[in-house]
């Protein structure tokens, strides 16, 4: 039965340059095609020109609120002096969250859907049947990144781990229902009744991410979000600890780190070898134009989509036992999984050095995201959860 269904969302889910949005837009579209949507997003920085008439298409209104640095600040420095996450605070605000109860009242809906807990206070005083999308499980990638970060950050990653994990909790008791993106996701959120909550993975648009044949210009692709601190980790490793083990072997092996806002550490890793990109308008050219994929993520949670997008354009990939907990595919059959530097290295230059290797594991690994990750079959999921 058609539903109204008021969407609550910390970004706006557009351009599709981090997860949250990806995920998002293509859950949004595909929920669309048999409800009525009314979405509301808010940003901390100028909305895309595009951004508006885009989202439109799968709303019958849609509210953008802007986000002021000033007012973000102010908040900070507030909840250092409460319990409240901080990534919370930065997303929250008073003033929206009164227009957002007026909208609510306005257009009753039938259901409340909320992604991430970024957005839960916007939706806590609602009497409304209501579901958050936990998507990662926070407070875990905080202890990940607890674990490697500089001296001067650990106290404040330790105090956000700790504001995290009680929100998350906290969270579980304000909703209806529950989503998240995978079962070790799940499984680390803090909370007794954890088993409750519907995993929905993510999807790969195959009809966009699909083999294109083009003339190699690099042997190793990274792609990712480039500020993003598990993916910044993860070039920084790939680059510093992988390739010169690499290199020893194939002095011209070369590498690309294509994706947005690339920080200052990884634009530092730029060379002869190693190419940073930036914001590119099209992934899939460097995808097409790479020999193999290779994502060592070291922290962080959640499905990887990068791994998604490679492997259905058919690329060999390599990745780690922490990234593939939530893909679950086969090691060695449909991707490599290299548990240090030195085997990250190996599989590296067998792929390389073998290209009917090479081509069976990207075949497989296609096939594999094709018959399990489609964006039709996880959203039927998610409204299947809202629709019950």
């Amino acid at each position: 039965m058609k539903k109204k269904i008021f969407v609550i969302l910390s970004r706006i889910p557009y351009p599709l340059e981090k997860g949250d949005k990806l995920r998002a837009f293509h859950q949004l579209r595909e929920l669309s095609k048999n409800n009525e949507l009314i979405i509301c997003a808010v940003s901390d920085i100028p909305v895309h020109k595009e951004a508006y008439n885009i989202i439109r298409e799968f709303g019958s209104s849609v509210y953008f609120f802007r986000l002021r640095k000033a007012g973000i600040v102010l908040r900070l420095l507030r909840a250092f002096f409460s319990d409240k996450p901080y990534q919370v605070a930065y997303f929250y605000h008073k003033g929206i969250h009164r227009k957002i109860e007026q909208l609510i009242e306005l257009h009753q809906p039938d259901h409340l859907f909320c992604q991430l807990i970024r957005t839960a206070a916007y939706a806590r005083h609602s009497s409304v049947d209501k579901t958050i999308d936990y998507q990662d499980v926070f407070s875990t990638g905080l202890k990940r990144r607890l674990d490697v970060a500089p001296w001067y950050l650990k106290p404040l990653l330790r105090s956000e781990h700790k504001r995290v994990s009680r929100y998350e909790a906290y969270a579980f008791d304000l909703f209806d229902k529950k989503t998240i993106i995978s079962r070790p996701d799940r499984d680390n959120i803090p909370h007794p009744l954890r088993e409750e909550i519907h995993v929905i993975p993510n999807g790969v648009d195959s009809d966009y991410f699909t083999p294109l044949d083009r003339e190699k210009r690099f042997d190793i692709i990274f792609s990712g979000n480039m500020a993003y601190p598990p993916n910044v980790n993860g070039a920084e490793y790939l680059v510093k600890k992988i390739m010169p083990l690499v290199w020893e072997e194939r002095s011209d092996t070369r590498v690309v780190l294509a994706g947005a806002t690339p920080s200052g550490k990884v634009k530092a890793l730029a060379s002869e070898k190693v190419t940073v990109t930036g914001w590119v308008d099209d992934i899939r050219e460097y995808y097409a134009q790479s020999r193999i994929f290779v994502a060592p993520m070291q922290i962080g949670t959640g499905l990887q989509n990068k791994v998604l997008e490679a492997m259905a354009m058919q690329l060999p990939s390599v990745t780690s036992p922490l990234a593939n907990k939530a893909l679950r595919a086969l090691d060695g059959e449909q991707l490599l999984i290299g548990r240090n530097a030195s085997e990250y290295a190996r599989h590296i230059l067998s792929l390389l050095s073998d290209s009917s290797l090479s081509k069976n594991l990207g075949e497989k690994g296609y096939r594999f995201v094709l018959e399990n990750f489609n964006w039709a079959s996880t959203s039927a999921m998610l409204e299947k959860v809202i629709t019950a």
